[in-house]
């Protein structure tokens, strides 16, 4: 009788801040990636972690109630690292799952494992990328109505200040933030803010350890407005976080403008900011939109059909 042996699993960990160089360098040089595989959010939302195998950095990620596998981070052959893959999610007894898929790992899957996966790709995930001259200088007749909001904003705020976010003024942010977070949540009580807001109180804690780069605008003392993210790629700034006082008209486009102009500044090689996903919300959409993205980052789940079309 020959023996069967039992699927293996593999020993992910938690990712901690110092993993941040180690991860990143697993990058190839000059591809583009989704906001997914941004070392800080990996390390700020939900429970993700790595192990390194054959070559990659291997991403297992829990969050909503469901396991995925983010696509492989490497150079090289993917073959045995999504073989193990299939394996470690046999050893779980969950579906495998994997996301962050673009049009050359899906084609790879494709190529590797005929017919033995279904994908499902939803708009809702794509990442909206900007240029990061249009948002700093918003020319031209598409962005006439995003010039007059910021006009009444400065209108009303004709002594405001940009200043980058540092330990010195990152309590005050807090304040705002934490107030943003409290009138959601008592307009909205069953509004599923709790992740988000974990995720950016975890990133204030953290916020030199991440290499995290930041905005506020303050009228005086009062804090009106702020945005951060860190560095995607080499050409590519994340957008991780954007908020703004409701009550102040015009805050978020000078927020937004500021902010392009500051990193334009600070890192001349930037030529792009990823704003990230809509997540199918048709506000956050239609807002997004009207910014006039230059392109989009189209990802996909593939499913491993043995397990049933789960997504």
């Amino acid at each position: 009788m020959t023996e069967i042996k039992a699927p293996t699993m593999i020993n992910f960990q938690r990712f901690t801040p110092s993993d941040k160089a180690l991860y990143e360098s697993y990058f190839p040089d000059g591809n583009e990636r989704g906001c997914e595989f941004s070392f800080a959010n990996l390390y700020l939302w939900g429970r993700q972690s790595f192990a390194l195998l054959h070559g990659h950095a291997v991403l297992f990620s829990q969050f909503d109630r469901r396991s995925v596998y983010p696509y492989p981070v490497g150079k090289g052959d993917k073959k045995e690292v999504l073989d193990a893959i299939i394996e470690d999610a046999r050893a779980r007894g969950i579906p495998c799952r994997i996301t962050g898929v673009d049009a050359a790992a899906r084609e790879t899957i494709e190529t590797l494992y005929p017919n033995k996966f279904r994908f499902h790709c939803d708009e809702g995930s794509f990442d909206y990328v900007y240029s990061i001259d249009d948002l700093a200088d918003l020319k031209g007749k598409k962005y006439h109505g995003k010039r007059n909001h910021l006009n009444r904003f400065y209108e009303a705020f004709p002594s405001y200040t940009a200043e980058p976010i540092g330990e010195n003024n990152i309590p005050r942010i807090m304040e705002m933030v934490n107030a943003w977070y409290d009138v959601r949540e008592n307009d909205d009580p069953n509004g599923d803010y709790h992740m988000e807001r974990a995720a950016i109180d975890k990133a204030f804690r953290h916020f030199s350890e991440l290499e995290m780069e930041g905005l506020a605008i303050f009228d005086g003392e009062t804090v009106l407005a702020m945005t951060m993210g860190s560095r995607l790629t080499d050409d590519t700034f994340d957008v991780q976080f954007e908020k703004a006082r409701a009550d102040v008209q015009g805050a978020y486009p000078a927020v937004n403008r500021e902010f392009a102009r500051y990193i334009r500044s600070k890192y001349p090689s930037i030529r792009f900011l990823d704003r990230e996903e809509d997540m199918g919300l048709e506000g956050l959409r239609k807002a997004k939109q009207s910014y006039y993205p230059h392109h989009m980052i189209k990802k996909c789940w593939a499913c491993l059909l043995e397990d049933g079309y789960d997504y």
